[in-house]
């Protein structure tokens, strides 16, 4: 198990108080020092603030490439690998339409948009507008990489590490864990007896190490007055078989990720984490990032897995849709469909989902993909089942759902 990044969360406001900043570097080199000394490798220290809406105002929402610029050379100075921005909003639909000049503007930066939550419920406009980005941020460079960058939002809350969702919800600085952590699920189910086996040996080694990383960050806490938020110990993957989230769904007992009995061990990896005691924050469930882990790479270019079927698991597991290679020819309206889905389905089951999609230039689906990135597996762009809405939902503005619950 990995570090994936310690993450500090502030308000470094704007005009840019790069002294802020300068500060959360010094405080990350630490941070890192001391979890290194505690046995843990940490893959990259990073940066998240308020929303850039909220730091800028609405009437300076044209800045934002220039607040990225300026964050991008301020965490180069500082040591921190990257930076994410926070969420565009539905109430100031300008705040969408900035992001692909940004995300061009620096290559170190990250943004989302947020397209429903349980205040507002699910903004069509700001689908469509979510929708537009994407497709936008596609052609920044011929691979389409640019929208590794960006994701959609669903209910997501303030305080997750894992990029790109996430943002600060208020003003003191806070730093929390994000683990990469599939690697503990291959190796126990490549050895359990059972499922409930499997359960709990997972369940007690996610306690363990939760254990060890809340000591050093209750620590840094105390020596820094810096309040530690907490681990978002979701299961990611890294694009290696041992470390492979498909594999450990496949070590379960499912022939191929993908077929039928995948949802079931979505379900049982994701109770898994619940189940475990330990500061949690963010999401804590089970990410299937296609492009960044092998075996869900490998299915979904076979074409066991499918884009739907990631939909359906994401019911039961993590994060819902993330590095999904979709044909480069794909439309905002077929994107903003999806989304529609995707909202609807995380406020009714009342959990936060996210989509990062990612359509390449000139591929169309079953080609192959390309990435030259450590963090990927590449595999062949998955066909997109989607048409533009028609009235009544393609007329609506903002409709609410409220979250499911027995009578």
């Amino acid at each position: 198990m990995k570090i994936r990044s310690i993450t500090y969360f502030c308000n470094p406001g704007w005009p840019l108080d790069e002294s802020e900043i300068e500060w959360a570097g010094k405080f990350l080199t630490d941070a890192t020092a001391a979890y290194k000394a505690a046995g843990f490798e940490v893959e990259s220290t990073r940066l998240a603030t308020v929303p850039f809406l909220q730091m800028l105002g609405a009437d300076k929402i044209d800045e934002t490439p220039r607040l990225a610029e300026q964050v991008s050379a301020a965490i180069q100075s500082a040591g921190i690998a990257y930076a994410a921005l926070g969420p565009a909003q539905p109430e100031v639909l300008e705040s969408f339409a900035v992001i692909p000049e940004a995300i061009a503007a620096a290559e170190n930066i990250f943004f989302s948009g947020t397209v429903a939550d349980a205040r507002f419920g699910i903004s069509m406009p700001a689908l469509q507008a979510c929708a537009n980005v994407i497709t936008r941020c596609s052609r920044i460079t011929p691979d389409g990489f640019g929208n590794l960058r960006f994701a959609a939002l669903a209910n997501v809350k303030p305080g997750s590490p894992f990029f790109p969702a996430a943002y600060h919800g208020h003003e003191d600085p806070v730093f929390s864990i994000a683990t990469e952590a599939a690697d503990l699920a291959v190796q126990v189910f490549t050895k359990a007896r059972s499922v409930t086996d499997g359960q709990w040996t997972l369940a007690s080694e996610i306690e363990k190490y939760g254990k060890e990383l809340a000591v050093v960050g209750d620590e840094l806490g105390r020596r820094s007055s810096i309040v530690f938020g907490g681990i978002d110990f979701s299961l990611a993957p890294f694009p290696s078989e041992s470390a492979s989230i498909g594999a450990a769904m496949e070590r379960l007992g499912v022939p191929k990720a993908g077929l039928h009995g995948s949802l079931a061990a979505a379900a049982i990896l994701t109770e898994i984490v619940e189940r475990a005691r330990f500061s949690g924050t963010g999401f804590n469930g089970l990410m299937l990032p296609v492009l960044e882990d092998s075996f869900l790479a490998q299915r979904a270019a076979e074409g066991t897995l499918s884009v739907k079927d990631l939909l359906l698991y994401s019911a039961v597991c993590g994060t819902g849709l993330d590095t999904v290679p979709l044909p480069g020819d794909t439309t905002p309206d077929q994107i903003a469909a999806l989304l529609l889905d995707l909202s609807a389905m995380s406020l009714r089951l009342n959990k936060p989902l996210t989509a990062r999609l990612m359509p390449i230039p000139g591929k169309k689906a079953g080609d192959p993909t390309n990435f030259n990135f450590e963090y990927f597996a590449n595999s062949r762009v998955m066909a997109l089942e989607a048409e533009p809405l028609k009235p009544p939902l393609s007329e609506s503005r903002r409709f609410t759902l409220a979250p499911h619950h027995s009578h």
